[in-house]
C-alpha cells in the first residue's frame, strides 16, 4: 500500500472555527480544535509561588486529556504544525502551552494570526507564520498571577468572616464598588428646585405667522436662574410687561458626524441600548458571527472581524470596498469626498481593527435565512454602524433668535434636517434617551420684528440624582477609567451578578446588602484593590509587559509585599459578620415558619429557615397584571432554558398559554383579542394586538417605561 501523504496540522480554539478553516485550506491540511485552554493553574491550589519568584504551576485541565491525546497523535504524523489561536493575550498563551505540550521549540515560526475567518485571511496567514510573541504570553501570565493571588488570598478571608461562596477580584471588586458608590450618591443626593419659563410667541406682523416656542434666557443682561415660585411669578410679570421684538437672528448650517465603527465596549453598550442584550449575550452571539456561520450556498463563513478590540481603525482594503459600495446603494451624494478618520481612546492598544463585516456586500437581508434571530439583530447592528461610519454627515439648518426689550431676553432655537446623510441608515443611542425633536420648517424672522406673547408656562423642576448604572453605562465607565480590557467587561459583570453583589432590575444595576458589606470591608483593608487609579495603573503596566517594556515578574514583585501585609492585618482585625436572611411573607407549607430569601446559582429563591430540619424551598413567583387569555388565571413571568423571559399561565400544564411578549389587561378595541406590550429604546412603549390578522397598535408615553 502507498504511504499516506503527511498533512499539515493547524490547531485552533473552537470546533466552529476549525470547520471553516478546514474548508478554506483543503485536503493537505488537518485542522484540530483545542476547545480553549489546555493548561491552567490548579483549582485546588494557589498555583503561584511568591517564595520562589512567583513560579507558576501549570497542569492539564481536567477533561482536556482526550483532546490533547488526539492533537498529539495528529502532531506526530504531521508534516508541519501551525498554531492558529485567537490574536490576543489569551490566544497567545494557549499557543504557548500547546508549543510545550507538543515539544515545539518556542523560537520556531509556527504561530499564525488572522483577524477574520475568511479564505483570503487564513490562506495569507499560513504563508506568513511568526514566532511566539512572548510579550503577549507574559502579559497574560502576569494578569493570571495577579488575579489568582487576589482571588485565592482574599476569598477564603471573606468565606471565614462573612459567608462561604464569596470571591474577590481585581476588576470585579472595582466594578462592585462603582455600583455601591453610585447608590451612595443617590441616597445622599439633595434635590434643588429650579424653574423654566416657557413662552409661546407669534410675530406680531409681517411674514407668515408661526408659533415660536421660546424660553426665558436672561434678565437684566444676566443668565437667568430661577430657584423658587416667587422668583418665577416675578419673572412672569416682567415678561408680561415687556415690549418684545426680535433683537438678533442667527441662521447657520450644522453638520452631524457619524459614530465610528464598533469596538468591543461600544458594541456591548449599543446592543444593550438598542437590542436589550446583556453583555454576556452580546459576546456569545458575536463570537458565533466571528467564528463562522453556515450560509446557504456558501458554506461556513466568518461574518465579522475579531471581536475583542479597542480600536476604531479599519483596513485600507475594507475602506476602499466600503467607499465603492456606498454610492451604489445610497447615491453619490452620500459618499464624503475624503474618508472619515476616527481617533481611538487615549489608552487604546489598537492591536486589531474595529469590529466590522468581513464582506460589505453581504448585507443582513441577503443572509437572513441562515441566521438566528439574535445573530441577525447583532449582525445588522454591526453592519449598519460600519457602513454609516463612512457616509456623509447629516446636515441641518439651524435658526437662533434672541427676543427681548433690553431687560427681558427670550431665546428661540429651531433646526431642520436638509440632508439625512448617515442618519438614513443608522443613529447612535444614548444611555438616557431624549425626546426626539419634531421636524419643522423654520420661521422667516427679521430683526426689529415685534413679537406678541400667546402663552407663558412656568414649570417647576428639581435636579435629579445620578442614574443607576445599566450594563451599558457600567461598561462605558469601566472603559473610561481604564479598568479591565475588551475581553473582561462581560465576564466581570456576569461575575458580580452571579455572586449576588449586585442585582439587575429592569436594566438598572443595584448593589445588594452583601455587595455593600463586601465593598466596605475591601475598602477598609484592601484599598489598592478597589482603588480605580491603582487598578488602571496596573492595566497600564500589563500593557507595558505586552510591549516588552517591563518584566512581568517585576510587576508581581512590586505588588505582593504590600498586599501580603494587608492580608495579615485583615486576618487579625476583621470580626465575624453575621448576615441575617431577609424574611418574606410566604408561609412554609410544611412547618408553618415564614420563609426567607436565599441566593442560589440561578438567582433568588425562598427557603425554610429551619434547614436542615425542614428542607422546603420555593421559587419566587412574579405575577403580571393581565389575566390568562385562555382560562382567566394569573400569568407568571418565567425564564426559558436559554435564559429568555416569557409569560405563561399559572395553571400549567392544564392551561398551555405562553407568550414571549408581555400580555396586558387591555383588550384590542378592534377585534377584542388580548394585547401585548413591546418596548423600544427610541419609540418608547407600544401596545400591539396579538391577533395576527389584526394590525391595531398604539404608542404609550411612559417616562419610566422608556427609562427601562
Amino acid at each position: 500500500m502507498p504511504t499516506e501523504t503527511k498533512k499539515k496540522l493547524v490547531i485552533v480554539e473552537s470546533p466552529a472555527k476549525a470547520k471553516a478553516i478546514s474548508r478554506y485550506l483543503g485536503k493537505g491540511y488537518k485542522v484540530e480544535a483545542s476547545q480553549g485552554h489546555v493548561c491552567d493553574l490548579p483549582k485546588s491550589q494557589l498555583g503561584v509561588d511568591p517564595a520562589n519568584d512567583f513560579e507558576m504551576k501549570y497542569i492539564t485541565i481536567r477533561g482536556r486529556g482526550e483532546i490533547l491525546g488526539r492533537i498529539r497523535k495528529e502532531a506526530k504524523n504531521a508534516k508541519e504544525i501551525y498554531f492558529a489561536t485567537d490574536p490576543d493575550r489569551e490566544g497567545e498563551a494557549i499557543s504557548w502551552h500547546l508549543y510545550h505540550v507538543l515539544g515545539v521549540d518556542e523560537k520556531e515560526p509556527c504561530r499564525i494570526e488572522f483577524h477574520e475567518v475568511t479564505k483570503k485571511a487564513v490562506q495569507n496567514a499560513i504563508k506568513h507564520p511568526r514566532q511566539l510573541d512572548m510579550g503577549l504570553v507574559d502579559a497574560q501570565q502576569a494578569r493570571r498571577a495577579l488575579d489568582r493571588l487576589v482571588g485565592y488570598k482574599i476569598s477564603p478571608l471573606l468565606w471565614a468572616k462573612i459567608k462561604k461562596g464569596l470571591s474577590a477580584g481585581r476588576v470585579q471588586s472595582v466594578a462592585t464598588k462603582m455600583v455601591v458608590d453610585r447608590e451612595k450618591e443617590i441616597d445622599e443626593f439633595l434635590p434643588e428646585e429650579f424653574w423654566d419659563i416657557n413662552v409661546t410667541c407669534v410675530p406680531a406682523k409681517g411674514g407668515k405667522s408661526m408659533k415660536l416656542d421660546t424660553r426665558l434666557s436672561t434678565l437684566d443682561g444676566k443668565k437667568v436662574k430661577i430657584a423658587s415660585q416667587q422668583e418665577a411669578e416675578a419673572a412672569v410679570q416682567r415678561i408680561q410687561q415687556a415690549k418684545l421684538q426680535i433683537q438678533e437672528v442667527r441662521a447657520k448650517e450644522r453638520k452631524r458626524m457619524p459614530a465610528p465603527p464598533f469596538t468591543t465596549s461600544s458594541l456591548q453598550q449599543e446592543a444593550s441600548r438598542k437590542l436589550s442584550f446583556t453583555t454576556s449575550r452580546t459576546m456569545q452571539v458575536v463570537q458565533q458571527l466571528y467564528e463562522g456561520i453556515d450560509l446557504a450556498g456558501e458554506g461556513t463563513q466568518g461574518l465579522v472581524t475579531y471581536i475583542r478590540t479597542d480600536s476604531v481603525r479599519i483596513s485600507d482594503e475594507a475602506l476602499q470596498a466600503l467607499r465603492e459600495w456606498i454610492p451604489t446603494q445610497f447615491g453619490p451624494e452620500f459618499l464624503p469626498a475624503e474618508p472619515l478618520e476616527y481617533r481611538g481612546r487615549k489608552n487604546a492598544q489598537d492591536a486589531h481593527e474595529a469590529i466590522r463585516p468581513t464582506d460589505v456586500s453581504r448585507t443582513p437581508e441577503s443572509i437572513k435565512a441562515s441566521l438566528t434571530r439574535d445573530q441577525l439583530l447583532l449582525y445588522r447592528l454591526i453592519y449598519n454602524r460600519f457602513v454609516a461610519s463612512q457616509m456623509a454627515p447629516a446636515v441641518y439648518q439651524t435658526l437662533t433668535a434672541e427676543i427681548g426689550d433690553g431687560q427681558v431676553g427670550l431665546r428661540y432655537y429651531g433646526e431642520h434636517k436638509v440632508f439625512a446623510g448617515f442618519t438614513s441608515l443608522y443613529e447612535e443611542s444614548t444611555d438616557e434617551e431624549t425626546v426626539q425633536k419634531k421636524e419643522t420648517n423654520l420661521p422667516d424672522l427679521k430683526e426689529k420684528q415685534p413679537i406678541k406673547i400667546e402663552k407663558i408656562d412656568p414649570q417647576q423642576h428639581f435636579t435629579q440624582p445620578p442614574s443607576r448604572f445599566t450594563e451599558a453605562s457600567l461598561v462605558k465607565t469601566l472603559e473610561e477609567n481604564g479598568i479591565g480590557r475588551p475581553s473582561t467587561y462581560a465576564p466581570t459583570i456576569s461575575t458580580i451578578i452571579s455572586r449576588g453583589y449586585v442585582t439587575r432590575e429592569k436594566k438598572r444595576i443595584y448593589p445588594t446588602e452583601l455587595g455593600i458589606m463586601v465593598t466596605n470591608l475591601m475598602q477598609d483593608y484592601f484599598q489598592d484593590i478597589v482603588d480605580t487609579e491603582f487598578t488602571a495603573e496596573m492595566e497600564n503596566r500589563l500593557d507595558q509587559v505586552e510591549e516588552g517594556e517591563q518584566d512581568w515578574k517585576q510587576v508581581l514583585r512590586d505588588f505582593y509585599p504590600d498586599f501580603e501585609k494587608e492580608l495579615a492585618v485583615a486576618e487579625q482585625e476583621i470580626e465575624k459578620v453575621e448576615i441575617k436572611d431577609e424574611v418574606s411573607d410566604v408561609v412554609c407549607d410544611q412547618c408553618g415558619s415564614l420563609m426567607v430569601y436565599k441566593m442560589g446559582r440561578y438567582g433568588k429563591f425562598l427557603a425554610c429557615p429551619n434547614f436542615p430540619a425542614c428542607r422546603n424551598t420555593k421559587p419566587i413567583l412574579t405575577y403580571i397584571e393581565a389575566p390568562c387569555p385562555k382560562c382567566g388565571k394569573r400569568l407568571l413571568e418565567k425564564i426559558s432554558r436559554k435564559n429568555r423571559k416569557f409569560y405563561g399561565c399559572e395553571g400549567y400544564p392544564e392551561c398551555d398559554f405562553v407568550s414571549w411578549d408581555m400580555p396586558i389587561a387591555q383588550k384590542c378595541p378592534q377585534c377584542g383579542s388580548y394585547m401585548v406590550e413591546k418596548r423600544n429604546s427610541r419609540r418608547g412603549v407600544v401596545h400591539l394586538c396579538a391577533n395576527e390578522n389584526c394590525h391595531y397598535r398604539e404608542t404609550v408615553n411612559l417616562s419610566e417605561a422608556e427609562d427601562e
